[in-house]
């Protein structure tokens, strides 16, 4: 008589010849993807900001030797292949005065950042972006006065001549320099940085103040950003380095007053900009600028100002003068990092995606 065997038995009965599962072991994770095409190099203008966009990557800075003979020519060596790389080169043009008290000057920093990208393009790489946190010579960008050049196209075009593919810029001194570049050029605001600062300052009655009709775009925008009404000074400049504020316009009367710039050089027309707020009746004055260029009587000036605060960026290393002024007690100069926005700007263009949205 046939043996009837239900589903439930022969299961056990199959489990029971089956040979026994290897214990399950736990799920590596993937480690993280090392782009040896993807590098970020350096001239000597402001190494310390390059390191940190690099750290900020998770990546390591690309080897140069960037040196000078004895008679100050500029020598350029890329010690680690770069063919077929998508390559960044990290320098200001700007002028630097280091611990030891050598000074650099804009022209050295403006050479090195050419020599670099004319090494890069030999040894074949694929892409040279020129990462500039500050353009030089931008704020000769017409001809204001019978036979003077344009500065800032010459530079534009020396860039283009060298090898670069495009460039990436912080806070150019008008966005129309844009249109002097014959290659793809990324303008970054340092706006979303400085914003975040203001916002949790929560000054109250907040006016934002453009010192110069050519500032109001750059105002209105962070005004826009942290809700704060807009204001305008109307100045005359007199000579170089030298402008003599006429009047306000807008009502500042009672209430708390930033005044936004793209740069301070000697820091006259930001310290006549503040007292002209003060004696059109505003209770209290801050600054901001993305470059601290802080040349000449510039601390002496801010130190003896009106001013509350002074807000700056670090695309430009401070002067041992200027760091010291921000480091003492009472001290009225802070200094934001720039890195995290300039890393991620160069990580979208590595990707190919939107640089525009960092600022949504």
């Amino acid at each position: 008589m046939a043996t009837l065997v239900t589903p439930t038995e022969k299961a056990e009965k199959a489990e029971k010849k089956a040979p026994p599962m290897p214990e399950e072991k736990p799920e590596r994770k993937q480690r993280g993807r090392v782009d040896d095409k993807f590098k970020i190099f350096s001239g000597t203008a402001n190494e310390l900001l390059a390191d940190e966009v690099c750290q900020f990557l998770g990546m390591q800075r690309g080897q140069a030797q960037v040196t000078r003979f004895a008679d100050g020519e500029a020598y350029v060596q890329i010690q680690e292949n770069v063919r077929g790389c998508d390559v960044f080169v990290m320098q200001p043009t700007s002028r630097v005065v280091h611990a030891d008290g050598r000074s650099t000057s804009v022209d050295e920093h403006l050479m090195e950042l050419l020599l670099m990208i004319d090494a890069l393009k030999r040894a074949s790489a694929r892409r040279i972006t020129a990462v500039i946190p500050y353009f030089g010579y931008a704020r000769q960008d017409r001809k204001d006065k019978p036979r003077v050049p344009i500065s800032s196209k010459l530079v534009a075009d020396l860039l283009t001549t060298a090898g670069a593919h495009r460039a990436l810029i912080v806070d150019l001194h008008t966005p129309q320099l844009q249109g002097f570049f014959n290659i793809p050029v990324d303008h970054l605001f340092a706006s979303p940085v400085l914003v975040d600062h203001f916002r949790k300052l929560s000054l109250p009655n907040l006016t934002v103040v453009s010192p110069d009709a050519g500032g109001v775009e750059r105002a209105r925008f962070f005004a826009k950003k942290v809700d704060a009404a807009l204001a305008i000074v109307d100045k005359r400049r007199v000579e170089m380095n030298v402008a003599e504020v006429m009047h306000v316009i807008g009502d500042v009367n009672g209430r708390t007053c930033l005044i936004i710039d793209d740069l301070i050089d000697t820091a006259g027309t930001l310290v006549k900009t503040a007292s002209a707020l003060l004696q059109n009746g505003a209770t209290e004055v801050y600054a901001c600028a993305s470059h601290a260029v802080l040349s000449g009587p510039a601390v002496e000036n801010v130190h003896n100002s009106v001013i509350k605060e002074v807000v700056v960026t670090n695309t430009i290393p401070l002067t041992a003068e200027a760091d010291a002024a921000r480091t003492e007690k009472g001290g009225k100069i802070t200094v934001l990092s720039i890195a995290g926005l300039i890393g991620r700007a160069i990580q979208s263009i590595h990707e190919e995606t939107s640089v525009s949205k960092l600022f949504m």
